[in-house]
């Protein structure tokens, strides 16, 4: 016990020193505001307030950025200069190249499913009885990690030789029906769709709530006119209910792209990225981390920033239409 007090007090004496500083600097920071007056107060208040965050940006932001993009210019080894080497391995390797293959299906296919089947769920669950119920047992998969997601799932792809019980629930399903089971996770490509059937199972509650609260928010009077003019059913929802959601289902389905591109957890927790299920994130990791190749991870880093862009770029662009139009 000493051992530790002894080993372990000095850091604590360090963090207790820090959080002191930082609250006497605020100290100081609010004591001068507060004396300041006539034109001084306006530039000292937004000093005050954007100041720390601006420092944060550049420090824990723009810093990091302009690094990898540095040493994405430079080597594994030596940390010598080799220009658009690494980017171009990255695009012609073979094995590399699926892995763009990989991550381009994940950004076009588990967006689109999770947030159309949001959308579904929402519009279905909308005034109907305990309708909360449904929907918390709906969105309780998004409480767990998606770690544990993936350790979920992997009973339900568990494979076992044929002379021995199946106990995974696809296999035993396949054998019920008569075919012959196999190791879903090492059949390719099928074990890269099988691994997004965990995001969407995951992350569809989170579209639901949102697209929900969304169609919550639709003028009842509107919806009544449209009833009492005979639109009902799918001419309802294509006439009215969707183009009143349209801006947050785009948002949502913003938020799903770029989760899907940075994703790491299911493929690094379900295979680690073997047996061709491996994308941009969770590469990036293995060269950086495992192959101590820090250019190549850094140029892949760079290729997924480049790609969040776009979706951001058109994401705000939106919201700002939106805003005008309102």
């Amino acid at each position: 016990m000493s051992t530790f007090w002894s080993d372990n007090l000095p850091k604590l004496g360090q963090m207790v020193a820090a959080i002191a500083i930082f609250l006497a600097v605020l100290a100081v920071i609010f004591f001068l505001a507060g004396r300041a007056n006539g034109k001084k107060q306006r530039p000292i208040a937004i000093i005050i307030f954007l100041g720390p965050a601006l420092v944060l940006l550049l420090f824990g932001l723009l810093g990091p950025a302009i690094r990898t993009l540095i040493l994405s210019f430079k080597g594994s080894a030596s940390h010598s200069w080799v220009g658009f080497a690494n980017y171009h391995w990255l695009f012609t390797d073979e094995s590399e190249r699926i892995v763009l293959r990989n991550t381009f299906f994940w950004i076009l296919f588990t967006p689109i499913v999770t947030t159309g089947l949001g959308l579904l769920l929402a519009v279905l669950l909308d005034r109907m009885r305990r309708e909360s119920v449904a929907k918390s047992l709906i969105f309780m998969p998004m409480a767990i990690s998606l770690v544990g997601a993936s350790i979920t799932w992997s009973f339900v792809y568990k494979y076992a030789n044929s002379n021995q019980p199946q106990v995974g629930l696809m296999s035993s399903l396949a054998k019920h029906l008569g075919f012959e089971p196999t190791n879903w996770l090492l059949t390719q490509p099928l074990n890269t769709f099988l691994l997004m059937v965990i995001f969407v199972w995951s992350q569809t509650g989170f579209a639901m709530v949102i697209l929900s609260a969304a169609i919550k928010n639709v003028p009842t009077d509107v919806v009544e006119a449209s009833a009492l003019d005979g639109a009902t059913g799918w001419r309802l929802f294509r006439g009215i209910t969707f183009p009143m959601v349209r801006s947050t289902f785009i948002v949502v389905l913003a938020t799903m792209v770029v989760t899907s591109l940075k994703l790491f957890d299911i493929v690094r927790a379900s295979t680690g990225g073997n047996f061709g299920t491996s994308v941009l994130a969770n590469e990036m990791y293995s060269e950086t981390f495992i192959r101590y190749d820090a250019g190549r991870g850094a140029a892949m880093a760079i290729v997924l920033f480049i790609l969040v862009i776009p979706v951001l770029i058109y994401n705000i662009t939106n919201l700002r239409r939106e805003r005008a139009i309102s």
